[in-house]
């Protein structure tokens, strides 16, 4: 078996942890008879240095054309002067947008022995699991118009926030098939209050909710989910929300886990899925051996789990990821007291150590389990055709 992934490693720590998250593709491949093919191009900033926009038209053809696609980080201090059109966001913008990349699924889960590095105290984050399933290609990000203005001698800028009632469908509808295989309880965020992109959001997930009867669903308004995120993690189930809000939810919710570094993410839509850690490109450590590679390798196990569909390779690096945790290795975002700190690299080495092919993680007691995380999005949303 042969799958082609399209590596773009962007800017700052996005190049460490690719190349982290490629050797662990190869490893995984290599012994379970699936040869992995990359092929690289630049994205944001690195784009805009050698092409002068942020991402080529090549670039999304060949992801187009791949398997998966695999991307680090884009974006600095370098091009923050850039005219809109010219800052390296907008090149991933642009890709989720062409590939149709309409749902991101950010997993905040708290292992036992990290519980030391939150900023919260271990007995508020023990057991915390939360999934994010945050809208992608709508709301304020791509709403039209979007303009600055010169207006009686100042300055004036334009968003515009908008929703189409599929498009809020179809990000709900991947909720609660989460929420169906995990501990059922969608919470939806909006800001119904004040915006009318919020109430439209709220009264087409109850109708959503409606088919969906073993789900329990609950409202709550962006301010208190924020607030609650703190206070009661663990309340949390699936979290579902529009694209800026789930932008600055989850961002939030990795801190829970101790690092931003330790948040993988996936967006999933019409035909290839792209892989990616949450955290930004750090420019300020890049070249240092200290990013921590674990979101990104975090990363590859959601690649070979919704990609792939090789659900047991994701679950054997989700579980090497938490046998060095327990062991103690730690990169410097990660470490507090007494716990050995290793580097980008040697961290990685570790995880791969530790990778059991042997191991049958879909088996509980000797009865195989239905572990339908790997088929939900799959089946219920013709992932490929919708």
């Amino acid at each position: 078996m042969k799958k082609k992934v399209v590596v773009l490693p962007g800017d700052g720590v996005g190049e460490e942890v690719c190349r982290e998250a490629v050797k662990v593709m190869n490893y995984v491949g290599k012994n379970l008879g699936v040869e992995i093919v990359t092929e690289e191009f630049p994205i944001g900033g690195a784009c805009l240095d050698r092409c002068q926009k942020p991402v080529q038209e090549e670039t999304i053809e060949a992801c187009k054309n791949a398997d998966a696609v695999f991307l680090g980080a884009v974006g600095g201090p370098k091009w923050d002067e850039n005219p809109k059109d010219l800052r390296p966001e907008i090149g991933l913008l642009k890709l989720r947008k062409e590939l149709g990349l309409y749902t991101n699924l950010r997993p905040a889960k708290v292992f036992n022995s990290m519980s030391n590095a939150s900023s919260l105290k271990p007995e508020y984050i023990q057991g915390v699991d939360i999934l994010v399933v945050r809208e992608l290609t709508g709301g304020i990000y791509f709403g039209q118009p979007k303009f600055t203005e010169n207006i009686d001698q100042e300055e004036r800028a334009v968003d515009t926030m908008e929703y189409k009632t599929s498009e809020v469908v179809r990000i709900a509808k991947v909720a609660f098939e989460a929420a169906k295989n995990r501990r059922k309880k969608v919470t939806s965020v909006d800001k119904a209050n004040v915006l009318v992109t919020s109430q439209l959001w709220r009264k087409t997930v109850a109708e959503v909710a409606k088919d969906y009867p073993e789900v329990d669903l609950e409202n709550m308004l962006v301010d208190n989910c924020a607030m609650q995120l703190v206070r009661n993690p663990r309340q949390f189930d699936v979290i579902l929300t529009e694209n800026m809000f789930g932008d600055i939810l989850s961002d939030e919710a990795a801190m829970l886990t101790g690092s931003l570094g330790m948040l993988p993410s996936a967006s999933l839509g019409r035909t290839v899925g792209l892989y990616e850690p949450v955290h930004g490109s750090a420019p300020d450590i890049a070249g240092l051996n200290i990013a921590n590679p674990l979101a990104a390798i975090g990363s590859v196990a959601m690649m070979f789990r919704y990609s792939f569909r090789m659900e047991n390779a994701a679950l054997a690096i989700e579980h090497a990821i938490d046998k060095v945790l327990k062991i103690g290795y730690r990169t410097k975002d990660l470490t507090t007291n007494g716990e050995k700190t290793i580097g980008t690299k040697e961290i990685t080495d570790e995880v791969i150590k530790r990778i059991d092919f042997n191991k049958n993680y879909l088996s509980v007691n000797g009865k195989e389990t239905s572990n339908k995380q790997i088929y939900w999005l799959l089946e219920s949303m013709a992932f490929g055709t919708s």
